[in-house]
């Protein structure tokens, strides 16, 4: 009775540190690793998933998309919503298991039977771009306000896209606008470039520039590469906010180690004028001669950088394209947003 009552107290603290892992990687990793893996070897689905999730992420273990597929897979084969939602995920990036579309569009209609929004919205993604399935807009549109009305903001902004292009519904810049303001009020990023410009360009909403500022800043800070660029047009010109030709720059420039050309052109420029920042003209070199590389002929980015180069020594030169070659660009968006309860999976 004894050797009994201490195994199931063994058991519960093990339920105990599982359930907890997340805290419980940050105080001790190994615990909470021991804890999982002993209730997934036991066959305990949300176990395997909590598990597979720590191969995933790299959390406690050594990151492997291998093992992290397969404890998704035996939690996934018990019915476990979340698990079936990213063992389709790993199917339709190719992660852990041979890329398979088919396998990702049967996972996900599983993961949405139980209420997985982001299931809901993947599968609304695949019949949009015709992975896995025939192309199909309205089944598209069907499930992504499945997603949308769950409050899964990502969706939401997918369902607007839908309602402006017209596709699976009629065009309709109004709903567009109404399922972009849902998801910007959660953070969503594209939504809110996309509430910003409407703003700026007063197609769908009233024109105003403070609006357009406020929704641009919000998008930036996330690393929105395409606000960063209007946001620094923005104080450039000194539209809604007071002209900063500093902060102009400053935008323009995380945009610019983005890889967007527009903002490499209008940063080469400030280098080259000096407006914002003190007059470089290799860095002007630098910047035009890649924007020069990806704009159209007539932009007039490969004009200025030869305006630059007319300023600069030979040596100055070699500096700035060798600098050109070297550089990478520096992807920052934060796509993690929190889903609301609503949006989560019903197990």
């Amino acid at each position: 009775m004894v050797v009994v009552a201490s195994a199931m107290a063994a058991l519960a603290g093990n339920r105990e540190d599982c359930k907890g892992f997340q805290a419980l990687l940050k105080t001790n990793p190994a615990r909470a690793v021991s804890a999982c893996r002993r209730l997934a070897e036991r066959g305990e689905a949300w176990a395997q998933l909590n598990l597979g999730e720590m191969y995933d992420n790299g959390e406690g273990v050594p990151q492997s998309d291998a093992e992290a597929a397969k404890w998704y897979r035996k939690a996934a084969e018990q019915g476990d919503g979340q698990a079936q939602d990213n063992l389709a995920t790993m199917y339709h990036w190719g992660r852990g298991l041979q890329q398979n579309d088919l396998e990702a569009v049967r996972w996900w209609r599983s993961s949405a039977d139980h209420g997985c929004s982001e299931a809901e919205r993947s599968l609304g993604l695949m019949y949009r771009d015709g992975q896995g399935v025939l192309q199909d807009y309205a089944e598209a549109v069907k499930w992504l306000t499945k997603a949308a009305d769950r409050g899964n903001p990502a969706a939401q902004s997918n369902l607007g896209q839908m309602y402006d292009n017209g596709h699976g519904v009629p065009q309709d810049r109004a709903e567009a606008l109404k399922w972009y303001r849902k998801a910007a009020d959660q953070g969503e990023v594209t939504a809110q470039y996309e509430v910003g410009t409407a703003y700026d360009d007063g197609k769908g909403l009233p024109l105003d520039d403070v609006e357009a500022v406020k929704w641009y800043r919000k998008a930036a800070e996330q690393g929105y590469a395409a606000a960063q660029v209007n946001l620094g047009v923005m104080y450039h010109n000194g539209e809604g906010v007071p002209q900063n030709e500093v902060e102009a720059a400053e935008w323009h420039r995380k945009a610019a180690d983005q890889g967007i050309a527009v903002a490499q052109f209008n940063l080469g420029t400030m280098y080259l004028l000096g407006q914002g920042l003190e007059r470089d003209p290799v860095r002007a070199y630098m910047w035009l001669a890649l924007a020069a590389a990806a704009l159209p002929p007539g932009h007039g980015a490969a004009k200025y950088r030869d305006i630059a180069a007319s300023k600069m020594t030979p040596s100055q030169i070699e500096e700035a394209q060798r600098l050109a070659r070297a550089w990478t660009p520096k992807p920052t968006t934060v796509w993690n947003i929190k889903l609301p309860a609503s949006a989560l999976c019903r197990q």
